[in-house]
């Protein structure tokens, strides 16, 4: 089932089917230029309801990949995560940041070791960019809690991957982590010898999976990695929550479904 999956992350650049836009008008959208992958970016923003008359309060930021399928039905691939409604009801104090994946490029930019059938490994360079070039830009322009303990990374699939890699690379960044049906499978020996590594582990980290994704690998790369941060400090702090869900397939519905919840137990 792996390759089938593999197939599902790629076609993430197909075209949308034909609806109308359904995005918030706390959404707005940017392009920025990318000088680590020689590119140019569509950046999305959400800000809460009451940014523009809070004039001098600060906000906690998240930073999630794949912003196609955040916001709005219009450019998601099959569905999207109603980011913008669910924090919306929430009255969620928060600003989220939606970085657009390079359609057919995605794979690349989302794994941070080439894997020897499926080539990629440029999450380096996407993840440089997040850290260099685009939160100063939003630390910037807009108020901020710019501190890791104000700073959640989040996304699914290979961006649960590179979520979870980004969090053992800079950790001075980012202090949270929202990792959902995380492909440990295409880089699971690079990952796991990095985490061996890893001397402390101090992220506060949401992990979600469903028992029915395809095979039982991811599951069992889940339970490992947790373990293994499990070892790098005292299982007592409580800075990890893992969830299973009974039925849950690799698709946005999962994801959707899991966001609130993982947004409330994070921040």
């Amino acid at each position: 089932m792996k390759p089938i999956r593999l197939l599902i992350a790629l076609l993430f650049s197909a075209t949308a089917i034909a609806q109308e836009h359904t995005a918030s008008p706390q959404v707005s959208t940017f392009t920025l230029e990318v000088p680590q992958l020689q590119t140019t970016k569509k950046i999305w923003l959400y800000l809460p309801k009451n940014y523009a008359s809070s004039t001098k309060k600060k906000y906690p930021v998240i930073y999630m990949h794949d912003a196609q399928n955040l916001f709005d039905a219009k450019t998601s691939f099959s569905g999207e995560w109603n980011v913008d409604e669910k924090l919306d009801s929430l009255n969620a104090q928060v600003i989220v940041v939606g970085i657009e994946h390079g359609n057919e490029k995605r794979l690349e930019e989302l794994t941070p070791f080439k894997n020897e059938k499926h080539g990629g490994g440029k999450a380096d360079a996407y993840l440089d960019f997040i850290v260099k070039t685009l939160k100063p830009e939003i630390d910037k322009k807009y108020r901020t809690k710019t501190g890791a303990k104000h700073t959640t990374i989040m996304g699914s699939s290979l961006g649960g991957l590179t979520s979870f890699y980004a969090v053992l690379k800079y950790p001075e960044v980012f202090g949270k982590a929202g990792v959902f049906s995380p492909a440990f499978w295409i880089n699971r020996q690079g990952i796991t010898e990095m985490l061996e590594k890893t001397k402390k582990f101090k992220t506060k980290v949401y992990f979600l999976c469903g028992d029915n994704e395809g095979d039982d690998d991811m599951i069992r790369d889940l339970n490992r990695i947790e373990y293994l941060v499990n070892t790098k400090r005292c299982a007592c702090k409580m800075l990890n929550k893992k969830v299973i869900v009974k039925g849950g397939q690799h698709n946005e519905k999962l994801w959707r479904d899991g966001f609130v919840n993982a947004y409330l137990w994070l921040l």
